[in-house]
């Protein structure tokens, strides 16, 4: 065996895990193209076809699944050497790519990730913000955080975050116009600031009192995608808005934002970080997770 041959079965063994080559190609760090065309040499070279290809998926054919079977064993070894060797070193390093709503960037990871870089200089962060559940393997991330998703079996979730609250909103000027929801019912006859979340869907408003739950589909005029122009439309007199407290709480404070259903507003549990079950983990990935683990 070449040392060609060696990081063309990397590449081999990156694309069944993974089931595509965009996938495989995300966590190499290299094109598509390339994944392709390293797999194709190694088919050439032993004269077996390794994979099978669809339009919609990659599996590994019957030769294929045997030589991973027995190729595996020897990769972890060499993965787990590499590991070793990184954890020789000071302090854990490389790229970790991490994706999370934006509310969580914001809330939970923005106000540390100074101390974060001070204490791991050689980590290269990047964070994605997306709002829907993300298959992180697939799409080449280290780990995701989300509220308490249903995970994959394969999955590990660490708490990152405190609980949280939802605040129904609105400035002194719209209640003018428009008097005090007392009921989630009482939305129907209120312009309410809707949000689309980037997979093109529409929340609809939940709520909690004494075991009973109720989830609204609002209606108004005015339809957003983030928390900062919802927040600037609220003040503006746009409509009732649904946000996380922590993003009003100083609005409510100084009286620029009145708050109401309170009572239908209860506390649930907070942001979560997941992450693949692996016998090895980087470095770079533990001292995230130590870091912005929460207790409790």
């Amino acid at each position: 065996m070449n040392r060609t041959q060696l990081s063309q079965l990397a590449v081999l063994s990156a694309v069944a895990a993974h089931g595509s080559f965009r996938g495989a190609a995300k966590e190499l760090g290299i094109a598509p193209s390339a994944v392709s065309h390293a797999v194709s040499s190694l088919e050439a070279s032993l004269g077996v076809r390794l994979l099978a290809r669809t339009t919609r998926s990659v599996a590994a054919t019957e030769e294929g699944g045997r030589l991973l079977e027995r190729l595996q064993p020897a990769l972890d070894e060499i993965a787990h050497a590499l590991l070793r060797a990184a954890e020789a070193r000071d302090r854990p390093a490389g790229n970790l790519r991490i994706t999370a709503p934006r509310f969580a960037a914001d809330l939970i990871l923005a106000p540390r990730l100074g101390d974060f870089l001070g204490t791991y200089p050689d980590i290269v962060l990047e964070i994605a913000n997306e709002d829907g559940f993300t298959n992180i393997v697939e799409e080449g991330y280290d780990a995701g955080i989300r509220l308490g998703e249903s995970l994959e079996a394969d999955m590990i979730a660490v708490k990152v975050g405190p609980e949280l609250k939802s605040a129904v909103v609105a400035a002194p000027s719209y209640f003018e116009r428009f008097p005090t929801p007392r009921h989630p019912r009482d939305l129907a006859a209120h312009r309410c600031i809707r949000r689309r979340f980037s997979n093109g869907t529409i929340y609809r408003w939940e709520f909690e009192k004494g075991g009973e739950e109720l989830t609204v589909s609002v209606s108004g005029p005015l339809i957003l995608g983030e928390d900062r122009p919802i927040i600037t439309a609220a003040l503006g007199g746009a409509g009732l808005a649904y946000l996380f407290e922590p993003r009003v709480s100083a609005l409510l404070v100084e009286g620029r934002l009145i708050r109401v259903l309170e009572d239908w507003c209860a506390p649930y549990a907070g942001p979560f970080l997941y992450y693949p079950t692996r016998r090895l983990m980087r470095p770079a990935l533990r001292a995230f997770i130590d870091f912005f683990r929460q207790s409790g």
